[in-house]
């Protein structure tokens, strides 16, 4: 089996060692690589091309952010994870607004971490499960209600109720029995008319609107 490969960042060792131990016992994960900061990060980054970025919030030196712009800036293409105590919208919408791959809370449980790090190892969105609802209220706009619904082709709103499930290109292509390329047509075309720019801003509208239901 091929495992996948990780690459910790975190500016408190007892943490980064904790992860690297609970990691190690999964068949199909590897931590490669930890960094205590940003700057190692993006060079330990470019060495060994991890699949996956878990990456701390709050660190002395650069940010999480600002690592995380570094590494898109440098063409890293790894999955990157934020992981953090920050439950502050602002945070969330930043780093969603600079291509993370996922927000994690460091007080979730172990069987949720392994099982998110999977899911965006996958190509999906993850999220943890408090922050749903908070970024779905901060989202939401007042010209952006129900309506726009009506909008939709049939295979548009399919689409949506997909996504705002967590679902990626994919596995809608599977579940439709269409191509990945029509499945993006359909993507670009909701988003235009819903108003949205990210397929995350389009997620957690619907689920802030029972689209999904």
């Amino acid at each position: 089996m091929t495992k996948a490969t990780i690459l910790l960042v975190d500016d408190h060792p007892t943490l980064r060692q904790g992860l690297a131990q609970l990691l190690s016992l999964e068949d199909d994960l590897e931590v490669i690589a930890q960094a205590s900061s940003g700057d190692t990060a993006i060079s330990l980054a470019i060495k060994h091309k991890p699949n996956l970025i878990l990456l701390d919030l709050n660190m002395k030196g650069l940010t999480g952010i600002e690592t995380l712009i570094s590494l898109r800036g440098a063409g890293v293409e790894s999955k990157i994870v934020i992981f953090t105590v920050s439950d502050n919208k602002c945070d969330v919408l930043q780093a969603i607004r600079f291509n993370t791959d996922g927000y994690l809370l460091k007080d979730s449980e172990p069987e949720e971490l392994i099982d998110k790090l999977r899911q965006a190892l996958a190509g999906d969105f993850v999220i943890s499960a408090p922050l749903t609802q908070i970024l779905a209220r901060s989202l939401r706009k007042d010209n952006k209600q129900s309506e726009p619904l009506d909008k939709l082709t049939p295979r548009e709103l399919q689409n949506l109720k997909l996504i705002a499930s967590g679902k990626s290109n994919k596995y809608i292509a599977n579940k439709l029995d269409i191509t990945e390329s029509t499945v993006k047509v359909h993507v670009k075309n909701l988003l235009k008319k819903l108003g949205f720019k990210t397929r995350i801003e389009a997620a957690l509208w619907a689920v802030e609107h029972k689209v999904s239901h």
